[in-house]
């Protein structure tokens, strides 16, 4: 299988940025081709995530869709798109934070993940996380949400508060493909963002 660029750099980055990045690639290496799940055979390229190996910020999505399973990187398309937008409406670059899914591998007619597909998949995750160490995360809809906290409870519930996962901040906010099917989300998706930038400079100070 095809297998894109998955770790994009800064240019500049520090010496724990530099460590992570290298931690970052081989760990790609080490599960790229990875066939757990059914995912394996019908997939196009292995989207491992991109970014900031030093970032303190990580967004973390659903499963790749079209776009992002032919290019091999995360939020490409249209939901990307205006994630990018989102990003950059609270100051950062999409260069300065880290994006990765759940999934590593798009799901057939973008179906929602399985839960066994998540079983195996999980795990890249936590390690990707261990290996990046970001102070504060912001999942992106329900699936991202619940599979990292946990939890049962819808995104309404658990929006536009301080939530944790192994003692690292989260932040949870709809999903950019849910603000395109209803512009409407949009409201509450930049008050979701300007408290996750309110606590980024908190728990990070206010440069980027």
């Amino acid at each position: 299988m095809k297998s894109g660029v998955a770790v994009v750099c800064p240019v500049v980055i520090s010496k724990e940025g530099k460590d992570n990045e290298k931690a970052l690639q081989a760990y790609k290496e080490e599960i790229k081709n990875c066939q757990k799940c059914s995912l394996g055979k019908t997939r196009t390229n292995f989207v491992f995530g991109e970014g900031n190996p030093g970032a303190k910020l990580v967004f973390i999505g659903e499963a790749p869709g079209a776009d992002e399973d032919e290019q091999g990187r995360p939020f490409v398309g249209r939901s990307g798109q205006l994630l990018t937008k989102i990003i950059e409406s609270i100051g950062f670059k999409r260069e300065d934070v880290f994006i990765i899914n759940i999934l590593k591998c798009r799901p057939p007619n973008n179906r929602a993940p399985e839960p066994e597909e998540v079983e195996v998949c999980i795990p890249y995750l936590y390690k990707q996380l261990e290996i990046i160490k970001p102070k504060i995360i912001c999942t992106l809809g329900n699936p991202s949400t619940q599979t990292l906290l946990n939890t049962k409870e819808g995104i309404t519930k658990l929006r536009g508060r301080a939530l944790d996962w192994n003692g690292i901040e989260v932040v949870a906010t709809f999903h950019p493909s849910a603000c395109l099917r209803n512009p409407a989300y949009k409201v509450d998706v930049w008050k979701d963002v300007k408290f996750l930038r309110k606590e980024y400079d908190r728990l990070c100070g206010s440069s980027n």
